[in-house]
């Protein structure tokens, strides 16, 4: 696809279908060293955008770039003008201020209620580790917290001494139907695997990578403040990089995190790994979503406001 470092792709100009201009190409890109000269020996030097975008190894400055929009763009004239440029940094400042605000809004399908209501309790119970709930459906703990999976009402309420919250997480919703559903006696392996060591590794690039910005930005200096924030989830430290912790978003899927505190010389760095048995309860998708959950899980200071009572 002939899309420039800026974001412009030249696929859909007729000055490109002409022949009369060619694809800068992304910033890692044979045509962006070739576009890039042609432009130096007219001009006197490079369009600054590409030129930087080669220069720090960018393929695309809106996607790969944390400082976009930067003075490159802002200085102009093109490619865009400063509406669009400014309803980029706003929303880039609002990400970077609610870093896991839940964009993830949706309804959950009823047909996964109906696939864990068809299941067997005994059997269900016994291969998920969960319990039966006063004849309502299944008890199951999810990170530091236990929940009810109310297979009549079809929602999911947290259990607490005094009454029963009712929760309104869709993504945690999901994921738990999902375990319930593909629940078996595999075991979880206790042999740790990376995301470019699953099945599906394809799935996490672009709009699917795994963010760990947040958390670093949060804990790269403050391994005080991740012990805290990892052992108020009830996560099992280890004895693995700076810090490290593995956690139990359900009770067969471990999930864990390494982080390593930065210095003077090495920036902080954490990775997220996984029991190699993970893809056998989820697909892709969900595995994104599951750290989703641990992440925002590891940065809240307080209860979800979206919580209703109900007894």
């Amino acid at each position: 696809m002939a899309t420039g470092a800026c974001g412009i792709n030249c696929d859909v100009c007729k000055l490109n279908h002409l022949k009369i201009c060619t694809t800068c190409g992304d910033g890692l890109s044979n045509e962006g060293g070739i576009k890039a000269e042609i432009q130096i020996n007219l001009f006197g030097r490079a369009c600054p955008i590409l030129e930087c975008a080669r220069l720090n190894h960018i393929r695309y400055c809106m996607g790969d770039c944390d400082a976009f929009p930067c003075e490159n763009f802002k200085n102009g004239p093109y490619p865009y003008g400063p509406g669009f440029l400014a309803m980029q940094e706003r929303r880039r400042k609002e990400l970077r201020e609610n870093p896991l605000e839940d964009t993830l809004t949706f309804t959950v399908s009823p047909g996964y209620w109906e696939k864990v209501k068809e299941k067997d309790l005994k059997t269900l119970c016994e291969h998920a580790l969960v319990l039966p709930y006063q004849g309502r459906g299944f008890q199951i703990r999810f990170l530091n917290e236990d929940i009810l999976v109310d297979t009549e009402e079809k929602t999911l309420f947290r259990i607490t001494p005094e009454k029963l919250i009712k929760i309104e997480a869709p993504v945690k919703e999901l994921l738990i139907l999902i375990y319930l559903i593909n629940a078996s006696t595999i075991p979880f392996s206790r042999k740790m695997v990376g995301i470019e060591q699953l099945k599906n590794a394809h799935f996490f690039q672009g709009p699917h990578a795994i963010r760990k910005d947040h958390i670093l930005d949060r804990f790269g200096n403050d391994l005080k403040g991740f012990m805290e924030a990892g052992n108020r989830i009830d996560g099992k430290p280890i004895n693995m990089a700076d810090v490290a912790f593995m956690f139990f978003p359900l009770p067969k899927v471990p999930v864990y995190y390494l982080l390593w505190q930065g210095d003077n010389e090495f920036p902080p760095r954490i990775s997220i790994l996984f029991d190699h048995s993970i893809e056998n309860y989820f697909p892709a998708d969900a595995i994104w979503g599951l750290v989703h959950v641990v992440s925002r899980a590891l940065l809240e200071k307080e209860p979800p406001r979206n919580d209703h009572s109900s007894s």
